[in-house]
């Protein structure tokens, strides 16, 4: 996607020197070359720019503005030194304090870019001391001159980050960036790029985990996703099935790039598909993050409405996959520079993005911001060594927390190239939300057939939905993530089948690991049964507790959806107490369900509870965790 490439390749500066008849030199050769080049850098032939300017400048060694014009050129293909080196040139060669100024501009920033913040501070305040019309430069120098500053105060402030890049196997190639992972870490995805010119085009590449815990070679995704096209920047769900990514030009599309998803059922990607109107626009869109369900999609646009010339964007999937129309991000995160290449962890709290726009060292770096209900907080700057003069993009902080990827971009004379790094996160660093996940296979109890079906978790404390995947409808298997700090219902459901629910209890827990959980499901038959593990009772009593509310719920709506269907609801308890205190509470925590139920509108008809006491063990008594397993609910279809 040579348009997406534009992020990080500078674009043609608008305002240069005055035109020909101002010119510094008088050589007509001079100037043919100067004019010549000129037509070949605005189409981005920037070598035969280069060529051309420089025997322009062997033609006449004071020619100002072939010296400024070239600093332009080496500014887009982003060779900061060599962009330094000519507008210092330049700017050596006149008096004329009009030229200078415009000089001052560039030079400054090309000062940042190559970390020389001294000399960056002083030039971009002559640039503002001599320029008092041209506000958007005036803002732009300001900023500049904000972020050379704050460098220079945190230059020596260091977190202690352990970062190395990865293998040559990985970082084999001239570019590559945009790293995501999976959610358990096996596979690694990025964009990957054989040079800087036009002709060179972008492909999505995967890596796979080893044995050995070593990076694989990477291989081309698939032939569904790669073409002779360019396709890039891409974003992937936690469990790996779902995937969107950027291509731009040659596809049936809205704007000049577009963003494309495609699925991954059994071990196929399915032929990509755009997201329509609602997410795509006219202009350029690219970049996209997904949030672990895949049903919240960032991304990055330069279209109208924005705050900058690139916003981070956002747009919600329905239960029937249609994204809502994208809304801007806004304030604070969004500013009148760029921000771009957003990332959403996996907890669902903390956006990962890199800014032109906020203070920083120079170039994009990285910031982070958390939310707090629908509030984004103002962005911190994470520092060196992780931001400098170049510029960062791209960060992944794996589910857990304790690791890092990101694309380190490296300004040379020849030209910028990029590796992929992994970092070690300090535990004083670490995001405060960590996550793990449950994975495992859905099937069919009694054929073993693996089936596709709908796996929500809840927030029981709060009886709000916070994710919602399908298990793959090939293989059964399913990942849903779970994140500290809060009591989690998950719900199986398959129309014809009978609910299975699970809980996880991570209110309180600071440190947990991956879950593998297969779950098998009932026809719903008569003689079906399930246990309701979501419902809460204090000890010894039978009022239900508030939190019982998404369990209740989720039986009122199985029971609406199959009105054919009667129930029995049976209370059991452990061997602590008599018989008859058993039998007496275990009918009335049946009674207390019942009365929901038929207080939701369901007929008393459809429903019996009945009480066992402790005379239907599932487990041994011996132990607490058996008898934990025996206080139970349960529910029977008739």
């Amino acid at each position: 996607m040579n348009r997406a490439f534009v992020l990080w390749l500078v674009c043609l500066v608008p305002v240069v020197l005055p035109a020909q008849s101002g010119l510094s030199t008088k050589s007509k050769k001079a100037i043919e070359l100067y004019n010549q080049a000129d037509n070949y850098r605005v189409r981005g032939q920037y070598q035969q720019a280069i060529d051309l300017l420089n025997e322009a400048i062997n033609r006449d060694k004071k020619f100002v503005e072939a010296y400024y014009r070239l600093g332009l050129v080496y500014m887009s293909t982003k060779r900061y030194p060599m962009a330094v080196q000519h507008f210092e040139t330049a700017a050596s060669l006149t008096t004329d304090i009009k030229k200078q100024r415009i000089i001052w501009f560039d030079l400054g920033e090309a000062y940042l870019n190559t970390g020389q913040y001294d000399n960056a501070v002083v030039t971009l305040q002559n640039f503002l001391r001599a320029e008092n019309q041209n506000r958007q430069k005036i803002e732009r120098a300001s900023q500049w001159l904000r972020n050379a500053e704050f460098a220079k105060q945190n230059l020596a402030l260091k977190a202690h980050y352990n970062q190395h890049p990865l293998s040559d196997t990985v970082n084999c190639f001239p570019l590559q960036y945009f790293p995501v992972l999976t959610a358990d870490q096996q596979e690694l995805i990025f964009t990957r790029r054989l040079g800087n010119a036009p002709e060179h085009d972008e492909d999505l590449v995967i890596s796979r985990k080893e044995s050995n815990g070593r990076w694989g070679k990477p291989q081309s995704l698939s032939k569904n996703v790669n073409s002779a096209l360019n396709e890039g920047t891409c974003t992937i769900s936690a469990d790996g099935r779902k995937l969107i990514f950027t291509s731009c030009v040659g596809r049936q599309s809205f704007g000049s790039c577009d963003l494309y998803e495609t699925v991954k059922i059994g071990n196929e990607w399915t032929v990509p598909k755009n997201l329509g109107p609602n997410v795509n626009s006219t202009e350029w869109e690219s970049q996209p993050a997904l949030s672990a369900d895949g049903r919240t999609l960032y991304f990055v646009s330069d279209r109208r409405g924005g705050q900058g010339r690139r916003d981070i964007w956002v747009s919600v999937s329905d239960d029937n996959g249609q994204w809502t129309r994208a809304r801007n991000l806004g304030s604070p995160v969004n500013t009148p520079g760029d921000e771009i290449s957003p990332f959403i962890h996996v907890n669902d709290q903390v956006l990962y993005f890199a800014s032109t726009g906020h203070t920083g060292f120079g170039g994009y770096d990285i910031f982070f911001s958390e939310r707090s209900g629908d509030t984004w907080a103002a962005p911190v700057n994470l520092g060196r060594p992780l931001n400098d003069h170049e510029d960062q993009f791209s960060l992944f902080i794996t589910a857990d927390g304790l690791k890092g990827y990101y694309s380190h971009e490296e300004s040379t004379l020849a030209g910028a190239s990029s590796r992929i790094y992994e970092i070690d996160i300090p535990e004083s660093q670490q995001i405060k939300q960590k996550s793990n996940y449950v994975r495992g296979v859905v099937a069919d109890r009694k054929t073993e057939q693996r089936l596709k079906a709908k796996i929500e978790l809840y927030n029981i404390e709060k009886n709000q939905r916070v994710s919602v995947v399908e298990s793959d409808s090939l293989t059964g298997e399913y990942l849903m993530v779970l994140t500290q700090g809060a009591d989690y219902a998950l719900y199986v459901t398959k129309t014809g089948y009978l609910f299975q629910s699970l809980n996880f209890n991570y209110s309180e827990i600071s440190d947990f690991e991956p879950i593998t959980q297969n779950i098998l499901l009932d026809r719903a038959v008569s003689g079906a049964h399930a246990i309701l593990k979501n419902l809460f009772f204090d000890t010894d009593k039978y009022d239900l507790k508030e939190k019982s509310i998404t369990e209740l719920e989720k039986t009122v709506r199985f029971l609406q959806e199959n009105p054919s269907i009667s129930i029995e609801i049976s209370g059991h308890t452990d061997n602590t107490g008599s018989p008859a205190y058993n039998q007496q509470l275990s009918e009335r925590r049946a009674q207390a369900v019942y009365n929901y139920l038929v207080n939701r509108g369901i007929p008393e008809v459809r429903i019996v509870s009945k009480g066992y006491g402790h005379t239907r063990p599932v487990a041994p008594n011996t132990t607490e965790e058996g008898k934990q397993l025996n206080r139970r609910i349960e529910f029977l279809i008739r």
